[in-house]
């Protein structure tokens, strides 16, 4: 028998869903029942998914239908059955996703053939459809990886990764995600007034990363659209996730979003390389001064020998400033490749950081909001490319 996942306060039923499910089954009260599913599943402490969820809808009905209801629609790898009256309670969750309703009366053999009968449509469910997050449609071909580089931190990484993950966000909700590979100080949550339930640790390290279905429970979402796995709250997390958890991470979400912006830490640790790994377009960033153009250089050159610096690489130079005694034409002798894109110091930009709101959000006006629009065109507009995946990182 498949796992169950039972949510009744009768202990008369518990014993007897029990035994339906040949000892597979987790029972948790159903007072107060959680309007969310990731609440609800918080509390069993278990890695995997149930197959089979039964609500009992005695007490509360309409509850249990608004959860079914959720259910169906963020979790449709679980089958919810409910314990009720089903004259009344049939017409409404058909409506909603329900696989079956049982009378709280049924005998343990009817209740053992309808977990048995719910079960085995999931598993068909599961093997013959691609999982995605809810308006978005299926991917024929993996998504675009865009990754954030920089030699040096301070250059301006999550301004550009966050700005650029809202913006494709808007344009298509629900269809983007955005993942904090600075493990240690990564700053994105705090860029976008997030407080996460889950974080990368979480995700790398639980039921996510091997099942896609629940990986749309441990995304943080924003109000733009976008989804986002958050850095963990202590850098001692960092020492706990691997470059080969990473890298099956964003492989995993590249199956599943049209777009996974990656923040990155400074430089070129394993764990930034098992994203380039997977990397479509690389995102190269330098300041406007000459350590952060030869750092840049070195950056470039040592992608190129990996084969992981792609065609579709931007490069921008941020605090463009044209009194610093340096201009554009130095900066590309020096890393030996175009600039795309110039950002100017903005103090637009600092406002948006400190409260927690998107540039393009809260200053679509400013300058650097007109070139990130410049760069966001780049994206929507170019069809997808693979990425090169030619290096395997080590520890």
């Amino acid at each position: 028998m498949s796992n169950v996942l039972l949510a009744s306060d009768s202990s008369d039923l518990q014993s007897r869903i029990h035994e339906a499910a040949d000892g597979m089954c987790i029972a948790l009260p159903s007072r107060p029942l959680p309007a969310e599913p990731a609440q609800l599943l918080s509390k069993t402490h278990h890695e995997s998914l149930p197959d089979v969820l039964v609500l009992d809808a005695t007490e509360d009905p309409e509850g249990a239908l608004a959860l079914a209801a959720r259910f169906d629609q963020e979790l449709p790898g679980t089958g919810v059955v409910l314990i009720g009256d089903p004259a009344k309670l049939s017409v409404a969750a058909m409506r909603v996703g329900v696989r079956d309703v049982i009378a709280p009366e049924a005998g343990i053999q009817e209740m053992r053939a309808t977990l048995a009968r719910v079960a085995q449509a999931v598993e068909q469910r599961r093997a013959h459809s691609v999982v995605t997050l809810p308006g978005m449609p299926a991917l024929n071909v993996a998504g675009r990886v865009l990754t954030v580089l920089s030699p040096k931190g301070g250059a301006g990484k999550t301004t550009v990764a966050t700005n650029l993950a809202v913006g494709l966000a808007e344009a298509m909700p629900g269809a983007v995600v955005l993942v904090d590979l600075d493990v240690q100080f990564g700053d994105v949550a705090t860029a976008l007034a997030l407080e996460p339930e889950y974080t990368l640790e979480d995700v790398v390290q639980g039921s996510a990363l091997r099942d896609p279905i629940a990986l749309k429970t441990h995304l943080t979402h924003h109000q733009s659209g976008l989804l986002v796995v958050c850095a963990p709250d202590s850098p001692v997390a960092a020492d706990a996730i691997t470059s080969e958890q990473v890298g099956a991470l964003i492989s995993m979400l590249a199956q599943q979003f049209r777009f996974v912006v990656v923040d990155t830490a400074a430089g070129l640790e394993a764990r930034t390389l098992a994203a380039l790994d997977h990397t479509t377009d690389p995102v190269l960033l330098t300041t406007f001064d000459v350590a952060g153009s030869r750092g840049l250089r070195k950056e470039i050159a040592t992608l190129r020998e990996l084969g992981m610096l792609t065609n579709a690489r931007q490069v921008i130079l941020n605090f463009a400033d044209p009194k610093a005694g340096l201009s554009i034409g130095d900066v590309e002798a020096t890393i030996r490749s175009k600039v795309d894109l110039t950002l100017p110091h903005s103090k637009a930009v600092t406002a948006s950081l400190n409260t927690g709101i998107p540039l393009l959000q809260q200053s679509p006006r400013d300058a650097v909001s007109k070139q990130l629009r410049k760069l966001l065109s780049s994206y929507v507009a170019a069809p997808a490319r693979r990425a090169n995946g030619r290096h395997r990182t080590s520890s």
